[in-house]
């Protein structure tokens, strides 16, 4: 089914997603909350969603083939997002689970509020870089920056990992000019990390284009909670 979204505002549009199991939208003008909620949908996006896009989701796979706006998987529960382009700020805000992955670059507050429980975990990789705040408040759940960007501009902005008291984050790369809060620990990956990465690479290497073994060239370095973070355990489940 092809849907030209010219012809639907937001709601009209997510109630013909609805109806389908797969459908493809084309030129997307900015409706908000595409496939919010969604159990079992297969939807290709074509041009730019609004704020929201696969806003709890709770399976559904959604392809954006262009850039997507602000909170990109907002609170998602389950189901996997695509974006061959860019994404805005606070993509994948106090999410629950399920997957994003993104060639390019993202905004600001990405992974903000982020959690998990139990098998319940949430992965979000970006293929460039990310803007400040990354993984503010994270609670659990997987955060990946790659850097696979020409030119100088730095792998993550301002504050990363501020107020962090669960999951991990990898940061591809030199991270030497990047200043951490006194809250986390950061450590070279080892073979342990690489395992627990290594899907997640070979995820995103046959959505985008890239092999593993080109991007297992540059080391990476691990972002934890400090063992000592007084807020820890009022956060994540044993």
């Amino acid at each position: 089914m092809v849907f030209d979204a010219r012809n639907y505002d937001y709601r009209a549009l997510n109630d013909q997603i609805r109806e389908t199991k797969s459908c493809d939208i084309k030129h997307c003008i900015g409706q908000r909350f595409l496939a919010a909620g969604m159990k079992t949908q297969n939807i290709r996006i074509h041009g730019i969603p609004g704020n929201a896009l696969g806003a709890y989701l709770a399976g559904a796979k959604i392809t954006c083939l262009d850039n997507a706006q602000d909170a990109v998987g907002d609170t998602m529960n389950s189901g996997r997002i695509v974006v061959h382009g860019n994404i805005g700020d606070t993509a994948g805000y106090a999410m629950r689970g399920g997957k994003i992955f993104v060639k390019g670059s993202a905004g600001y507050r990405v992974g903000i509020h982020m959690k998990e429980y139990h098998e319940k975990k949430p992965v979000i990789v970006i293929g460039e870089t990310c803007g400040s705040f990354l993984g503010e408040y994270q609670a659990g759940g997987v955060l990946v920056v790659l850097g696979l960007h020409k030119g100088k501009k730095p792998l993550v902005g301002n504050f990363p990992c501020t107020g962090m008291h669960g999951g991990k984050v990898f940061l591809r790369g030199n991270i030497s000019n990047i200043s951490f809060p006194k809250n986390v620990t950061v450590h070279e990956a080892t073979a342990a990390d690489l395992k627990e990465l290594k899907p997640y690479l070979t995820e995103f290497c046959k959505l985008f284009g890239y092999t593993p073994e080109e991007i297992l060239r540059e080391p990476f370095s691990v972002v934890v909670p400090d063992s000592h973070n007084p807020y820890k355990q009022m956060y994540v489940a044993n």
